[in-house]
């Protein structure tokens, strides 16, 4: 297996792969994973199978091989790539001490890099995190929960993660910005292009005393499928998951089932029964796939139990 090592050209190389890879790659994990990240790219660039580690008896290599090189053409020039690096931008990745060892449990489906921007120190931030989210369309009941649960971890030391998005999202940052605390936003698109454009302010509040994240390079666009994939990232950067509001289908959801997945305590706060933006979170109760909780006390004692079973 590869070591990975923090030089120059490994930074360069991760740079580039944020370009050219999609989220959830398996395949490129992999590669990354058996290469390292120089040798990977190069390997990409001149259309060869990897040496050894058995990945090419993966059926789908071939598909793979060809779908990196018709994305070679989004990498930007290395001139263009160092620029970057050398913006208001940083690059974090395995190896590098700001790393949040949480991903690693996304295994090979874990980002190839995150492009990262604010004051706080990703890894040591994400040893005590909490991920808040939950519907867009909150009721005025989720957004005062939000803010209430982003304010309460925060104010006892715990960083806020979430997505930024309208909703229960956005109500967890301003809570735990109202503190003073420390929250991380998992954008969907580069970090250049806050999406949504309406919560720029919310962008530079967080950039200021917190961290933006995003596995996107500078440039590219939000889209569905980073939408969807980033919910493992807001996931697998916490120790647990709250949901508060969410229907029967939709992100906050597929967050949750990431956290279960990855063997962190998901909880819930319940809603008024005759709230369809609640029956999720009801149904994750009732499945027992979800704690239910009703205030900051009830997260941090659910997410400290379960940090303890696990020591």
């Amino acid at each position: 297996m590869n070591t990975t090592t923090d030089t120059g050209e490994e930074r360069i190389a991760r740079a580039e792969l944020t370009w050219l890879a999609e989220p959830r790659d398996h395949l490129l994990g992999a590669l990354v994973r058996a290469s390292g990240a120089v040798e990977a790219m190069a390997q990409i660039r001149a259309g060869r199978p990897p040496d050894g580690a058995g990945l090419t008896a993966n059926p789908g290599w071939q598909r793979a091989m060809e779908r990196w090189d018709a994305a070679l053409e989004r990498v930007p020039p290395r001139g263009d790539v160092e620029r970057a690096l050398g913006g208001r931008f940083r690059l974090v990745y395995p190896g590098c001490a700001e790393w949040p060892v949480g991903l690693d449990g996304l295994g090979d489906a874990a980002p190839v890099a995150l492009w990262v921007a604010g004051v706080a120190g990703l890894g040591f931030s994400c040893l005590r995190s909490v991920a808040v989210t939950g519907a867009r369309a909150a009721t005025a009941y989720g957004a005062y929960l939000g803010s209430e649960f982003g304010a309460s971890l925060a104010g006892r030391g715990w960083t806020v993660v979430s997505g930024a998005a309208f909703g229960i999202d956005a109500s967890a940052h301003r809570g735990a910005l109202g503190a003073e605390g420390v929250t991380i936003a998992v954008a969907a698109g580069g970090l250049d292009e806050p999406y949504p454009a309406g919560h720029a302010d919310l962008f530079d509040a967080i950039r200021a005393q917190g961290a933006l994240v995003s596995e996107a390079p500078p440039g590219a666009r939000a889209s569905r499928l980073r939408f969807e994939a980033r919910q493992r990232v807001i996931a697998a950067l916490a120790t647990g998951t709250v949901i508060i509001e969410a229907g029967s289908r939709g992100g906050a959801l597929t967050a949750a089932r990431h956290a279960r997945d990855l063997r962190r305590p998901v909880m819930a706060v319940p809603g008024p029964v005759t709230s369809d933006l609640s029956s999720g979170c009801h149904e994750l109760i009732q499945r027992r796939q979800a704690v239910l909780v009703t205030c900051a006390s009830d997260v941090i004692n659910a997410v400290e139990t379960a940090l303890a079973a696990d020591s």
